[in-house]
């Protein structure tokens, strides 16, 4: 019994051991479970960049630290952020196959990058097809918009931003013509449209506009400088990236284009990237100016920079001495930050996507799927909002908003700041309301201090030939004279004047040469056709624009009022007569006067004669009393005492009433007697057409055509060349000799009337026409002989560009 106990005994405390032992397992599986469910969950986030340059594997180190720095300045987040990092290459098809891996296998709820416009906009065109959000600090490019891809967000500036200060440097100066040279890439053809309509706005023109690719060669480069150097234009505006900015400059300094006159600004493509510049770089860019987002260098973004210098070195010891963007370096720190709050803000769950259905799939983008969290994580990015070590992050339609731009001037080994650009001022010296609207001083290439002119003679340049129409009357829109001792042409008139004008305004001088053309026995048509057929390059006169003309040539903006009408002689009115003073009131109103008075007069009898012993008599005396009261009203003359206060009233209201009438009367019949009246002999066109007058124009005008098609014959028509023509054919009538009425333009007929305005006046309808203008070259065409002013290249080939012609066709319209 005792061996049986000592065999159970152990039994005994065996089972409650077991059972102890997995209490204690449970305990410590469930610590685990909850210890799993309080660690932050991941949101996947794919970065591509260019791993295989030294910027882009600093980039990532960038942006890992600012992951790190988000999590150590807010350890009790309740989500991290799990970086995928892909290498594109610079290429944009490796950015768009590492944007479908991402999205794909990773599992990224967000991307980050790519460092290019051309290759963010097949990315971002992947992440708005899978609803991913795509956020790039360095894609400037304009052609990229939130509109357009709605899952794109830029942190950075848009391109066409750094439109408005870079017109308003070219406005500051008065630069009325500049040259656009852009990068041949999405990035260089973006900018294109806002910057033509920035620098329209200032009143400077875009005289040429020419793309270079990213990879062309030094020869490629010299031909187009040289074509720069055959135009009189010497204002540049350059829109590169600074790769191939600095090799533009480079040849451009070698071809004599960084001296005196010469005018470079160029975009923030090269300001903003001023440290990534070698010092021969910087030397052949001396006097040029540029632009940069303003980001004011706090301690916070110092601190930053030396920490990831310090990271760099020890990760990748052989990328120590490349230099890097600092602003670009700024807008990835901040980038990464505001996709770590917005992750905690939106609470991102894991990543979810539903896969596609319905359709088979033949590719990799056919199986993308649609991430569940793209939308919420979208609106978090946008609505993200703090102070980053890049100034205020601010998102605005999908884009990041800048403050200001900062002007600068590249001297010496650096650049140099002369200014800023804000929306709200303009260009000022400084951040200040109160400062100078103005740049302060710089320093032009070939280092002269005072701003150049922007223009010069081209040497391909020639004397544009200009027909004048040499005329024997109204002179005064063009005269041509003669001095008879020296035989020298003087050639004179408002439309010489207005010519002579407007070529001084172009942005660069013009040579010109006045030809006379005898036109005083032809039409004007004839003058036209010398521009037609190339012999002239000009008509500069009294041409009117016209449908049929317009087929054959161009014409400046009208300078004159438009229209024709016609001019007849004015006799006396001879309608006055003794009855004359009748004539200020109408017959309604006599009658209407007339019984008021009798009315009046027989009102106040009725009161009065019982009760005022004036009012009594005869019934012969009290009938001419009613009469004599009413009418002495007209003289305030009565004076028959009024006893009545009725009655007393009833002739206060009459007075007034007659006050006003004889005033009436007095004011219409002084204007009768002292005023001539003058009337036309003829008062309409049809009346001459059916009394069979004869009619005159101008000799060599085009209304000769337009009264035969009103109907009236060629052999009732005279034509005339003068003022005195005119005065003396009008004077002699239609029955002696003379005219009717003459048809004119209106500019013709006022200077007529100037001279003569006694006898003579205008009636009758107004004819719409468009007025008087100047004759040019249509554009596009290409004379022989050279008459429309182009531009030469290196090879000795014509480039079709916009000659002198086009100059002043635009600028016509003075």
């Amino acid at each position: 019994a005792n061996c049986l106990v000592l065999v159970q005994s152990p039994s005994s405390f065996f089972f409650p051991f077991v059972l102890l032992s997995a209490a204690l397992v449970s305990y410590q599986v469930s610590m685990v479970a909850t210890a799993q469910n309080a660690l932050p969950a991941q949101a996947r986030v794919g970065v591509i960049l260019d791993l295989t340059t030294p910027v882009g594997r600093r980039r990532r180190t960038g942006i890992q630290m600012a992951v790190e720095d988000y999590y150590a300045a807010h350890p009790s987040s309740a989500t991290r952020v799990a970086l995928h990092f892909r290498d594109s290459a610079g290429d944009a098809l490796r950015a768009a196959s590492a944007a479908v891996d991402l999205i794909k296998d990773a599992q990224a709820q967000a991307i980050i990058g790519p460092p290019t416009s051309a290759e963010a906009e097949f990315v971002a065109r992947i992440g708005d097809h899978a609803r991913v959000p795509v956020i790039s600090y360095s894609a400037t490019s304009p052609t990229l918009t939130p509109v357009q891809t709605p899952f794109f967000v830029r942190t950075a500036a848009n391109d066409s931003f750094q439109t408005a200060p870079v017109a308003a440097v070219l406005g500051a100066f008065s630069w009325r013509a500049a040259v656009v040279v852009y990068e041949d890439t999405p990035y260089g053809t973006g900018i294109l449209p806002a910057l033509s309509d920035a620098l329209q706005g200032v009143g400077t023109k875009i005289m040429d506009r020419t793309a270079v690719p990213s990879d062309a060669d030094d020869a490629r480069l010299d031909a187009v400088l040289y074509h720069f150097m055959a135009m009189p234009t010497r204002v540049f505006v350059v829109h590169m990236l600074y790769p191939l900015a600095a090799r533009l400059f480079r040849r451009a300094k070698k071809a004599g284009m960084m001296s005196q006159e010469y005018v470079w600004v160029a975009t923030d493509g090269v300001g903003s990237f001023m440290d990534r510049l070698s010092p021969e770089d910087v030397d052949a860019m001396q006097g040029v100016v540029s632009l940069q987002p303003y980001v004011q260098l706090t301690d916070a973004a110092k601190n930053f920079s030396a920490r990831l210098m310090a990271r760099s070195r020890r990760e990748n010891p052989a990328d120590g001495g490349v230099a890097d963007s600092t602003l670009m370096r700024l807008w990835s720190y901040d980038t990464a930050w505001a996709i770590a709050a917005a992750v905690e803000t939106a609470r991102v769950p894991s990543p979810a996507f539903q896969t596609p259905g319905g359709t088979t799939a033949l590719t990799d983008l056919d199986r993308l799927g649609v991430s569940a969290t793209g939308t919420a994580l979208l609106k978090a990015v946008l609505a993200t909002t703090f102070e980053g070590i890049a100034g205020k992050f601010k998102m605005v339609d999908g884009q990041l908003q800048l403050p200001a731009y900062e002007v600068v001037n590249i001297i010496g080994r650096g650049a140099r700041t002369v200014g800023f650009w804000t929306p709200e001022f303009g260009i000022t010296q400084d951040l200040n309301p109160n400062s100078a609207k103005a740049l302060r001083q710089i320093l032009w290439p070939g280092e002269p201090w005072s701003a150049p002119k922007g223009w010069t003679v081209s040497p391909n340049g020639r004397m544009l030939l200009v027909a004048v129409p040499a005329k024997n009357g109204f002179k005064q829109f063009v005269d041509v004279s003669q001095n008879s001792t020296t035989g020298e042409e003087k050639i004179t008139g408002y439309c010489i004047d207005v010519f002579d004008e407007v070529m001084k305004n172009l942005p660069y001088p013009v040579s010109y040469r006045y030809v006379p053309q005898n036109v005083s026995l032809d039409s004007y048509d004839k003058l036209v056709d010398l521009v037609r057929d190339q012999k002239f390059d000009l008509v500069v006169g009294d041409v009117t624009v016209t449908a049929s003309r317009m087929a054959e040539v161009d014409f400046t903006m009208p300078f004159t009022e438009s229209g024709w009408s016609m001019v007849v002689a004015a006799q006396e009115d001879t309608g006055s007569n003794m009855w004359v003073f009748v004539r200020p009131l109408s017959t309604g109103l006599w009658l209407a006067s007339l019984g008021f008075f009798c009315f009046t007069g027989f009102v106040v009898w009725v009161i009065e004669h019982r009760i005022n012993p004036e009012f009594r008599g005869t019934p012969c005396q009290q009938f001419g009393l009613i009469f004599y009261f009413a009418f002495s009203t007209l003289t305030f003359s009565h004076r028959e005492k009024l006893q009545s206060n009725l009655s007393r009233f009833i002739v206060i209201m009459w007075v007034f009433v007659v006050l006003i009438l004889t005033s009436s009367y007095t004011a219409s019949l002084t204007s009768m007697l002292t005023v001539q009246k003058l009337l036309p002999t003829v008062t309409d066109v049809r009346e001459l057409r059916r009394n069979g007058h004869y009619i005159g124009y101008q000799e060599g005008s085009f209304i000769e055509s337009s009264l035969q098609k009103m109907g009236f014959d060629q052999s009732r028509m005279r034509k005339y060349n003068s003022s005195k023509g005119y005065a003396d054919a009008l004077s002699r009538g239609s029955a002696k000799g003379g005219v009717a009425a003459v048809f004119d333009e209106i500019p013709y007929l006022k200077l007529f009337l100037s001279e003569y305005c006694k006898d003579y006046m205008m009636v009758g309808p107004i004819y719409k026409t468009v007025g008087l203008s100047f004759v040019s070259v249509p554009e596009g065409f290409s004379n022989d002989g050279g008459r429309v002013a182009g531009y030469t290249d290196a090879g000795g080939r014509r480039e079709d560009v916009q000659g002198r012609e086009g100059v002043v066709r635009g600028a016509g319209c003075v």
